[in-house]
């Protein structure tokens, strides 16, 4: 059985405003996700991908269709599946440490054991040193990495990220790429991951689902069959850069179809 299993989910927005229909974010689209897959789901701006997401999540109800997560149906957010924005959604009052035991906290879980899990994820990804630091005294780039560390330190049985890394620099973006990838590599979680970057898709994922313009449906499923670890010089490899052109050439008819 998949982990996660989408069966014929759509989404349309009601108007708040009479005389202005409602909009279809989203064909029906069904998509499986196997234990310790990494999708990454790909498509021009307003195709659908982050409702898509938000309804994994939780945060938006389907209109038609349903997902379960190891079978069992969704019907609102739950611990079961860890989230990172791309807005650094940390609470700017709480240290590094507080923020990434926050989920620990709330599920009663003994102050030493809280302090163990955070302190191993804060060595994950980078930041021993910064256990004291509020929000406010991070770079964009370690405000992600924190909220990824407390994303993961709940143990979810699936990670969501929607565009974690879009309001990073290109450098510091590629970096924590390398970073989450080795992540993954090591603690095997089952993650969907939304962008519209060919190149992040293609590097991160094991599969690329591509979206179509809105309202957005599944157009291609396309293995990134690239050996782990990764390095970034897979980036100009032969088959990386045939990969990016079909891509390319998918994504492109529909940015142009969404404009018409």
């Amino acid at each position: 059985m998949s982990r996660l299993s989408i069966r014929s989910v759509g989404k349309t927005f009601a108007s708040n405003r009479r005389g202005v229909p409602p909009t279809q974010a989203l064909q029906p689209v069904s998509l499986e996700v196997g234990d310790n897959d990494f999708i990454t789901v790909l498509g021009p701006s307003g195709c659908g991908k982050s409702t898509l997401l938000r309804l994994v999540a939780g945060l938006e109800t389907p209109t038609t269709g349903e997902i379960l997560l190891d079978g069992v149906p969704i019907d609102g957010p739950g611990a079961d599946r860890g989230v990172v924005f791309q807005s650094y959604t940390l609470f700017p009052w709480l240290t590094v440490q507080e923020n990434i035991c926050f989920g620990l906290r709330e599920k009663n879980m003994p102050a030493a054991e809280q302090r163990e899990i955070s302190e191993r994820f804060i060595a994950q990804v980078g930041l021993r040193g910064f256990e004291k630091h509020y929000p406010k005294q991070l770079s964009g780039g370690m405000q992600q990495r924190v909220a990824i560390a407390r994303a993961l330190a709940n143990d979810p049985k699936i990670l969501l990220l929607d565009e974690p890394f879009g309001a990073l620099d290109n450098q510091t973006r590629v970096l924590m790429q390398e970073l989450l990838l080795g992540i993954w590599e090591q603690a095997q979680k089952t993650v969907m991951f939304v962008t519209h970057d060919i190149d992040e898709a293609i590097f991160m994922a094991s599969r690329v689902v591509v979206m179509s313009a809105r309202p957005g449906r599944i157009k291609a499923e396309v293995e990134a069959d690239f050996p782990h670890p990764r390095h970034y010089t897979i980036k100009t490899s032969s088959e990386f850069m045939a990969l990016k052109a079909r891509l390319t050439e998918e994504i492109r008819v529909e940015a142009m179809a969404a404009d018409h």
